[in-house]
């Protein structure tokens, strides 16, 4: 089935015609729980790997053998789905509760080589905002499952780019990790329906203006709310906490109300391309080690599809009331959302990761 995002609530353009200035595309991946292909583009599904090329594995020294097993993630999550819309049975209570984190692979040691989960794959011929450098049609996305590399002690992603038909035999079994430090890091297997939507830049980052200029169409809107239903002023926010929480306010008494943040700018979910936001924090340069030109966002791994600030992005085909469209792939990374950047004058440049 494709996944049909709905048109914008307004041209956002024709409002403000400098946003020309500040658009990029970006593609939807629009992951669903299913059993994806080796062939295919996926989120955690088999991939198109070498039978005779060694796995990738994390040589970092950090915990490997405890934490929560695959297999009870993945069941934890079959349980739960099938459940969906009724009370849990006694028996699925005691399966769940005997799923704890704990030592459940004691052979392994702070040192040995621990397999990289297969994170994603994607094929240029599906995902029309997926270049690869020198010819490559495929790109294949690894992580280890603890957060607790390098510096920042975040997650460690790993990407490879290649030829798909310069693959030959496929590996079968492919290796993955027996655990992995955090539920949230490991993906449900997704098959994906990618689409190709316009975003347009983050706020913060538009000439001030132009967010100006956004601003006081915000506040018109929120002033016809006051005339319709007395709701309080939107003038004289002191902060920007205080306006967003009067939007957020605005928003859930009314739900056709609209905002830029929220439903002109930035797609949720899974996408490649488009721009970063920069919700959490203020706006930090992601510049290339090699030329120092600003890197783009590669690959957003987002939490949900949408959420109570961003209905308007749920595809048509969809209801935002189901979890495996509103969440699908079960992946939490730092407060919802990791971002990998990279060069594209320099693609083989180490990339950058930024987490809002």
């Amino acid at each position: 089935m494709t996944r049909t995002t709905p048109p914008r609530p307004v041209d956002a353009e024709a409002l403000f015609p400098a946003l020309a200035a500040h658009r990029r595309t970006a593609t939807r991946l629009h992951p669903r729980p299913g059993a994806p292909e080796a062939a295919e583009s996926s989120v955690a599904g088999p991939l198109l790997w070498p039978a005779g090329e060694p796995w990738p594995v994390c040589t970092a020294v950090h915990p490997k053998g405890t934490g929560h097993l695959l297999s009870d993630v993945r069941e934890r999550r079959r349980v739960l789905a099938a459940a969906h819309g009724r009370d849990l049975t006694p028996g699925e209570h005691r399966l769940l509760d005997g799923m704890a984190p704990g030592p459940h692979a004691p052979h392994l040691d702070d040192a040995d080589p621990l397999p990289l989960l297969a994170v994603a794959q994607l094929r240029t011929r599906d995902v029309p905002d997926l270049a690869g450098p020198g010819g490559c049609d495929l790109l294949q996305v690894f992580w280890c499952p603890f957060e607790v590399h390098g510096p920042d002690r975040t997650i460690d992603v790993v990407l490879r780019w290649r030829r798909a038909e310069d693959v030959g035999a496929v590996l079968a079994p492919q290796p993955e990790p027996p655990v992995a430090g955090r539920a949230e890091c490991v993906p449900t297997p997704c098959v994906l329906h990618p689409e190709r939507v316009v975003e347009h830049e983050y706020l913060g980052l538009l000439g001030e203006d132009l967010q100006e200029a956004i601003a006081d169409w915000e506040e018109g809107l929120l002033d016809e709310d006051d005339d319709d239903d007395g709701a309080p002023s939107g003038a004289g926010w002191a902060t920007y906490e205080e306006y967003a929480a009067a939007m957020e306010a605005a928003r859930a008494g009314e739900p056709d109300e609209i905002d830029y943040m929220s439903d002109l700018s930035l797609a949720p979910g899974w996408k490649v391309g488009g721009y970063a936001s920069w919700h959490l924090t203020d706006p930090a340069p992601v510049d290339c080690p090699r030329c120092g030109k600003t890197m783009p966002p590669l690959l957003t791994v987002g939490t949900w599809e949408c959420d109570g600030a961003s209905r308007s992005w749920v595809p048509a085909e969809d209801s935002p009331d189901d979890p495996a469209a509103v969440d699908p792939v079960g992946v939490y990374l730092g407060r919802g959302l990791m971002r990998v950047h990279t060069c594209p004058d320099h693609p083989d440049a180490p990339h950058r990761l930024t987490f809002q």
